[in-house]
């Protein structure tokens, strides 16, 4: 008996960590899936023309001013988008390493058929699109792709639509953002569906089947909304 109720407090306890880490995950989560669709909005601004694009661009700079500095939307975002990042790999790594500590064996049979496809690769997916990121801020901020002359440099340098179009005018960066786009689908169905079970949207059959659907459709729209782009400009510029 006592025993009982020396160890009761400290379950209480982790019990309450563990929710307080899958909460945390969920918003940041949430974070950056508001992010990547307004950020699938401005890259469909592509179809729309040169002229268009930039102008978008270049209002995402000044958005905002004299209050704003110039580009200070941009540096507002990026701050927030470091914050949920780093809150998001924390709870993820300390999820799984307690988890792990919590099953030591794998049951690798019963993981087989009760877990899908994208939960299996969730932990990997994330490393995956995080390395992706590193690429995409190099591939557009450090590496000019596909220039061969001072006046090409200076018509990237003076349009993003340029800069945008000459990347995806080679055929290997439009596989690795395929590539990227699908494993961001996968990562985004598993972890929108847990968000809604982690802020309690799936408490009934009907509730878990229109959960499935949301995470379903929000995965398909962003899969399909990233890669238009690439693939018009890439057929484009044939």
């Amino acid at each position: 008996m006592a025993s009982s109720t020396t160890h009761a407090p400290a379950q209480r306890g982790v019990t309450r960590s563990t929710i307080g880490l899958k909460i945390m995950m969920a918003v940041s989560g949430i974070v950056f899936v508001l992010y990547v669709l307004l950020h699938m909005y401005g890259n469909l601004k592509v179809l729309a023309g040169q002229q268009a694009f930039d102008e978008y661009a270049h209002h995402l700079r000044t958005f905002g001013e004299p209050m704003l500095p110039y580009g200070g939307l941009l540096w507002l975002v990026r701050v927030v988008l470091v914050v949920a990042l780093v809150a998001h790999a924390y709870s993820a790594f300390a999820l799984w390493k307690r988890a792990s500590a919590a099953r030591p064996q794998r049951y690798a049979v019963r993981k087989a058929v009760s877990s899908s496809l994208a939960s299996r690769t969730m932990r990997w997916g994330g490393v995956a699109l995080l390395l992706f990121v590193v690429f995409h801020l190099i591939h557009f901020t450090l590496v000019k792709p596909n220039f061969n002359s001072s006046a090409d440099a200076a018509a990237i340098k003076d349009s993003p639509f340029v800069m945008v179009s000459a990347s995806f005018s080679l055929l290997w960066v439009v596989a690795i953002y395929t590539l990227a786009m699908i494993a961001l689908g996968m990562h985004l169905f598993h972890g929108v569906w847990s968000a809604q079970q982690t802020l309690g949207l799936t408490s009934s059959v009907a509730a878990r089947a229109r959960a499935k659907t949301i995470a379903a459709v929000l995965a398909a729209l962003v899969v399909v909304g990233f890669l238009i782009p690439p693939f018009y400009l890439y057929f484009t510029n044939l």
